[in-house]
């Protein structure tokens, strides 16, 4: 129907009701139980739909761009749900994105207080020698504040590029976080790839392409919405 900010619009202006009362903002209600009506039309649960895509660098990471610059969504096949990315990527930054329309999935996947990881292999200038890891792990203060703890692994100094490869683990995704610790420490970002987030992987899929996520990552996702939901997973139901 809207988005979140527009919602609360509706909401605040009274023109939704659920179960023939009026709605407040932050009640809780079940749209597999409850009638929900918006402007006096009644509004139904859509199927949730999931797709993994490797973004491309130079690919921007939204629904639409005023300026024309190819999207997300035209890398995603056209359906009748309303898709939208899970988090972003600036337009340099490749890797792993889910597009979906489950809501309640893509706050557990992006609030630090789910602990839902996201991994990143980072090629960065120079030698990224134990000293710095040590600091990444620690975490870095930033203007706003300093970092959460991270994970440093597999670090790889390649001498004939002059660069390290290493993968980062967070928990938190602040506005292009690691270009910006990276280049506070001395090293800045050459290429950054994210290759997990949560329970799904990168895995082999190439830039641009698309899938599904599989039922073993599926099953994972539910877990995780039964774990801070407080109530029993349910199966998943995809849209063709």
């Amino acid at each position: 129907m809207a988005s979140r900010r527009d919602a609360e619009r509706l909401v605040g202006e009274g023109r939704v009701r659920v179960n023939g009362r009026p709605a407040s903002i932050g009640q809780r209600v079940d749209p597999e139980r409850d009638h929900i009506e918006v402007d006096g039309r009644a509004v139904r649960l859509e199927a949730p739909v999931y797709w993994v895509l490797h973004k491309p660098r130079g690919v921007i990471t939204t629904t639409r761009d005023p300026q024309g610059r190819p999207t997300v969504l035209d890398l995603v096949p056209a359906g009748r749900a309303r898709i939208y990315p899970v988090g972003r990527l600036d337009r340099e930054t490749e890797g792993l994105l889910l597009l979906t329309n489950d809501g309640e999935l893509t706050q557990l996947l992006l609030h630090p207080s789910a602990g839902s990881e996201r991994e990143y292999r980072v090629t960065a200038r120079g030698r990224v020698g134990p000293g710095v890891a040590r600091r990444l792990e620690r975490g870095v203060r930033l203007r706003e504040g300093p970092t959460a703890p991270a994970r440093v692994e597999h670090l790889r100094f390649d001498p004939g590029a002059g660069a390290t490869t290493f993968h980062l683990t967070l928990i938190e995704g602040r506005k292009r976080q690691i270009r910006r610790v990276m280049s506070y420490l001395g090293h800045p970002v050459l290429r950054l790839v994210r290759v997990r987030m949560g329970p799904l992987r990168l895995g082999d899929l190439p830039p641009g392409g698309v899938r599904r996520p599989t039922r073993e990552e599926l099953r994972a996702l539910e877990r995780l919405r039964a774990r801070f939901s407080g109530r029993p997973s349910r199966n998943s139901r995809e849209e063709g």
